[in-house]
């Protein structure tokens, strides 16, 4: 190599290494699945590509083997391979453009309508990469729901399907129907059997609250996932990883402010420097977190859980400049160190909170699939500390749900990087 004479062992494992993390990153982040503007698939191939060199400059830097390799070399090999991978995408796109406007588009009808079937009328008429065209949709006489779709054309009912099938030589059939329909699937795919078409089914699940959704194999059997964390297998690997090495780095740079924080609470008023109180994790499994003392020993009038307020008179003077900037949180990290949280997930909140709200928000609890962080895409967001309207808990849940369903080792990262520009916040108090 230029910059180093051969081509060495430890850049061969390390190559090595980086095109077994590029195949599971790329497949968990659906890069050659998920297609559209050429600008997205770049964007998306950085974040992957990126993703990729993060996880192996934390193993490098965890086993300690960093400085075995050459820095210049490292970021050449991130700059110009990401700039090779851009450039065979580009051309494989327009090599494709080419071949498919030579071809024959095989045609595709949808049975169903509503937003399911809008999105595959979507997804495969502006996809490029398939040789495949919808003509429209069909609609399912005496259904008990009917959805109107906003913008794939209606071109008949079920009865008319083989009159259509013969006019526009339908090749592909897509059933999208909703869960109570789904019992007429028998019926279309017995009689369209004589007709040679390929049929799809498309359940319409989406009326639900997935959490991390997928479609899998058992022993040949189509499993459709409704529900799962995704901290399984090597997700769960990269997470402990990053949380491991993250905390570990963070607790000595804000050592010294913690040091300063816990004198500081000691010197003001009576008590213990830090507070612990229960709360549910991962999987719904309990444990004490740590937070620095804010406020003045004191026993709750009603007994239960009560959220500080703006002007709170509990709250010391130390402690509204703690909670103001969010240093009261940083003994967290240490509950990280024990595993029962991550620098990033949704907040854990007071187990009567928890009881209170699951009561009133659906799919509540789903926000324990995953472990509870210290900061979240909830808390960028603006949606922490006090939630005196109950809209306020739903967004906040809400935000928990799309970090479950999107979490990748790019999104923790950015996060965390958007964390340190929202430390103080106006709705800490």
């Amino acid at each position: 190599m230029l910059f180093i004479g051969a081509f060495t062992m430890q850049y061969m494992v390390l190559s090595l290494a980086l095109l077994g993390t590029m195949a599971v990153i790329y497949d968990r982040m659906n890069i050659y699945r998920h297609h559209g503007t050429m600008t997205r698939k770049a964007f998306n191939l950085l974040k992957a590509w990126s993703s990729a060199f993060a996880f192996l400059l934390l193993l490098a830097f965890f086993s300690k083997n960093s400085d075995l390799y050459s820095r210049t070399v490292v970021f050449l090999l991130f700059i110009f391979g990401y700039i090779l991978q851009v450039s065979l995408h580009f051309g494989l796109r327009l090599l494709q453009q080419r071949f498919a406007t030579q071809e024959i588009n095989t045609k595709a009808l949808i049975i169903g309508t509503g937003p399911l079937a809008d999105h595959i009328f979507e997804r495969i008429n502006s996809n490029p990469w398939m040789p495949e065209e919808v003509v429209g949709a069909l609609t399912i006489p005496d259904a008990d729901h009917v959805t109107d779709s906003a913008q794939t054309p209606i071109v008949g009912t079920l009865d008319d399907i083989r009159v259509l099938i013969a006019k526009h030589h339908i090749q592909t059939i897509y059933i999208a129907i909703s869960l109570d329909s789904s019992p007429i699937i028998q019926q279309i795919y017995f009689n369209l059997l004589a007709d040679n078409v390929n049929i799809h089914w498309a359940p319409n699940i989406f009326a639900l609250n997935l959490i991390n959704h997928s479609v899998k194999e058992l022993a040949g059997i189509p499993i459709l996932t409704l529900s799962e964390t995704p901290l399984i297998g090597s997700h769960l690997l990269i997470k402990t990883i990053e949380d491991r090495v993250l905390a570990t780095l963070i607790l000595i740079l804000a050592g010294p402010i913690m040091l300063l924080t816990a004198i500081l609470i000691k010197f003001e008023s009576p008590g213990p420097v830090f507070f612990r109180q229960e709360r549910t994790g991962w999987d719904g499994v309990n444990f004490k977190i740590w937070k620095f003392r804010s406020m003045k020993q004191h026993q709750p009038e009603t007994g239960g859980v009560e959220q500080a307020t703006r002007n709170d008179p509990r709250v010391t003077r130390i402690g509204h400049f703690i909670r103001r900037t969010s240093i009261d949180e940083l003994p967290q990290l240490f509950n990280v160190l024990a595993g029962q949280m991550s620098l990033v997930g949704p907040r854990p909140h007071a187990l009567q909170h928890n009881e209170e709200y699951s009561k009133q928000i659906e799919a509540y609890l789903a926000r324990q699939r995953i472990k509870p962080g210290i900061t979240g895409l909830a808390q960028i967001r603006g949606y922490r500390g006090e939630t005196r309207e109950l809209e306020q808990m739903e967004k906040r849940v809400k935000c928990d749900l799309e970090y479950i369903n999107s979490w990748s080792l790019w999104l923790d990262l950015s996060i965390l990087v958007r964390t340190i520009f929202n430390l103080k916040s106006e709705n800490a108090y």
